[in-house]
C-alpha cells in the first residue's frame, strides 16, 4: 500500500510485522483471571468427549481466547481467523507454543489460537450432542458459576447490598428460535433479564419477548439472595427496579424473607395521581413564586383493586418543571419509616419519602448504564445464532467479559482519575497497545510501544492486579 510521499521518500505500507500486537494490554486481563480464576471456573462446567491425545486446544484454553477476545473488542468468531496468529493472545491464553509451530498438521502451522470453526463448537455444544460437537455444556452450572463469580467480586465489609433489575430488548435479525415481536419495542426481538449489584453483574438470562418483563425475576431473586447470603450471611439486601417489576410475586417473596427490602417503581393512574394532586398544588405554587423546577413528596397506604394483596407503603412525588409540566411518580416500598437500620444502630438509609426517592430509587439508573456497557461494549447483543442455548452461551461469556473489565477498573484503576470510565475507553485506552514480542527458550519479552502517554497508569493497574493472583496462577 503506497501512501503520500515523505519529501522525496516513498511511503510503502504492509502486514510483515511478524511478532506484533496491537492488544498489549491483554496481558492485565491475564492477570485478572488468573486471580480470580473465571476460565478456570467456566471451563469446569463443560464435558470434553474428545479424545484426548488429539486435543491441541483444551477447554479452558477455548473458553479464555473466547472471553479475551470479547474483552477486547472482538465480538465475531470470525475475527478469530486472524487473532489465532497473534503470539501476545497466545500468551495470554496460555499456550506454550506462542507461534504455533508444533502444530500436528502443517495447514495449522502458524496458528498458535483456535480457529473461528473450533470456538463456534464450543458455543453450540450447549444445544447439541453429536460426532461434531463433543464439548458440551451444563446451563445449571454455568449459570451458577456466573453468580458465584459475581458474588466473589462484591466489596467486604458493605452492610447493604442493591440489587438492580432491568430488562431490555435484543433485536433479531433472522429466523431465530424463540423469535416474537414485541408491541413496545417495535420488533422482533429478545428480551434478556439483568441484574446488576453496584458495576458487578450477577444475573444475565435471555428470555422470549412474549412475557412479561418482571418473568423469572422471582427464580433468580431466591438464586442470587441465597448466594449473596452464603458469603455474607448478615447481609441486608435492596431489590430495586422500574415500574415493570410492580407485581405481586415479587413483592410477596421480599417480604416473606428476612431483611430483604425493595424500592419498586408504579405505574401512574388516575387514583394514584387523585392521591398526589394536592402535593402538585403546592408544587404549582411554589413553581409560580420561583420560577424553577419544584418537587413535593407525600406517603400513602395504597393497593391495587384487584392484583395485590395487600396494602403497602406508596411514595408520591409530584414535581412541576418548567411549561409548567407536571411530572408525578410513584414508588412503592417495605422499608419502614424508621429505614434500614444496621445492628450497631446506625440508619444506613433513611426512610423519609425524599430520601428514600432521590438517594434510594433514582439510583437505580445506573444499572442502564451498565446494561447499555453490555450491550455497546461487551456485544451482549450478538446473539445471531439459531438456536436460544447457544445465544444464551453468548449472553454469559459477555457477562464474564464485563467482569473481567470492571476488575481491571476496580482493582487495577482505583484511586485514579480512570477509576470510573466506560469500559469502552477503558478497552481503547489501557488495551490496546502496540506491542512487539521476542521469544526465547528462557523467557517471552514483551516490548510495548515506548510512546504510550499512559505507561505510568499501567505499571500501577499491573502490579496491583498480578499482585492479586494467588502463587502460581
Amino acid at each position: 500500500m503506497l501512501f503520500q510521499d515523505l519529501g522525496r521518500r516513498k511511503v510503502s505500507v504492509d502486514f510483515s510485522g511478524g511478532r506484533l500486537s496491537s492488544d498489549g494490554g491483554v496481558l492485565l486481563l491475564r492477570a485478572v483471571d488468573g486471580g480470580l480464576g473465571i476460565s478456570r471456573k467456566l471451563a469446569g462446567c463443560f464435558r470434553d468427549y474428545r479424545q484426548q491425545e488429539q486435543v491441541e486446544h483444551g477447554v479452558e484454553e477455548l473458553v479464555r481466547q473466547r472471553l479475551f477476545g470479547l474483552a477486547l473488542g472482538y465480538e465475531d468468531l470470525n475475527d478469530h481467523a486472524e487473532l489465532r496468529r497473534d503470539p501476545l493472545l497466545a500468551a495470554a491464553v496460555g499456550k506454550e507454543d506462542l507461534l504455533g509451530e508444533k502444530r500436528r498438521l502443517e495447514k495449522d502451522r502458524g496458528f498458535a489460537g483456535a480457529s473461528p470453526s473450533t470456538l463456534n463448537r464450543l458455543e453450540l455444544g450447549t444445544k447439541f450432542s453429536d460426532r461434531y460437537r463433543k464439548i458440551h455444556a451444563d446451563p445449571e452450572r454455568v449459570e451458577a458459576a456466573v453468580l458465584e463469580l459475581g458474588v466473589r467480586c462484591l466489596p467486604k465489609g458493605k452492610e447493604v447490598f442493591v440489587l438492580d433489575f432491568d430488562a431490555t430488548d435484543d433485536p433479531l435479525h433472522g429466523g431465530q428460535e424463540g423469535r416474537f415481536f414485541h408491541g413496545y419495542y417495535g420488533n422482533y426481538c429478545y428480551l434478556p433479564l439483568f441484574c446488576f449489584c453496584g458495576d458487578v453483574p450477577l444475573w444475565a438470562q435471555l428470555r422470549t419477548s412474549d412475557h412479561d418483563a418482571s418473568t423469572g425475576t422471582v427464580e433468580a431473586l431466591g438464586k442470587i439472595v441465597a448466594a449473596i447470603r452464603a458469603r455474607f450471611p448478615d447481609a441486608k439486601i435492596l431489590v430495586r427496579a422500574d415500574s415493570g417489576f410492580s407485581r405481586e410475586p415479587i413483592m410477596a417473596w421480599c417480604e416473606a424473607q428476612t431483611e430483604v427490602y425493595y424500592l419498586i417503581g408504579m405505574a401512574r393512574n388516575a387514583r394514584l395521581e387523585k392521591i398526589v394532586e394536592p402535593a402538585t398544588i403546592r408544587a404549582q405554587m411554589r413553581h409560580c413564586l420561583t420560577g424553577v423546577a419544584s418537587r413535593e413528596y407525600l406517603e400513602t397506604a395504597y393497593s391495587t383493586l384487584e392484583s395485590w394483596s395487600r396494602e403497602r407503603r406508596m411514595l408520591c412525588k409530584a414535581e412541576v418543571l418548567a411549561g409548567p409540566k407536571t411530572n408525578p411518580r410513584f414508588v412503592t416500598t417495605n422499608i419502614p419509616a424508621g429505614g434500614i437500620v444496621a445492628k450497631s444502630g446506625e440508619v444506613l438509609l433513611s426512610g423519609e419519602v425524599d430520601a428514600l426517592y432521590e438517594k434510594g430509587y433514582c439510583g437505580r439508573g445506573n444499572a442502564e448504564n451498565q446494561i447499555k456497557q453490555m450491550v455497546l461494549d461487551l456485544h451482549a447483543d450478538r446473539t445471531s445464532t439459531s438456536w436460544m442455548a447457544s445465544n444464551q452461551m453468548r449472553l454469559w461469556f459477555s457477562s464474564l467479559a464485563y467482569l473481567l473489565l470492571e476488575r481491571v477498573r476496580t482493582i487495577g484503576l482505583g484511586g485514579t482519575r480512570w477509576a470510573n470510565v466506560a469500559l469502552g475507553t477503558l478497552r481503547l485506552r489501557f488495551l490496546k497497545v502496540a506491542a512487539l514480542l521476542e521469544v526465547s527458550v528462557r523467557r517471552v519479552h514483551v516490548a510495548l510501544c515506548s510512546a504510550f502517554p499512559l505507561k505510568n497508569v499501567f505499571r500501577l493497574a499491573a502490579s496491583r492486579l498480578v499482585a492479586c493472583a494467588p502463587p502460581g496462577a
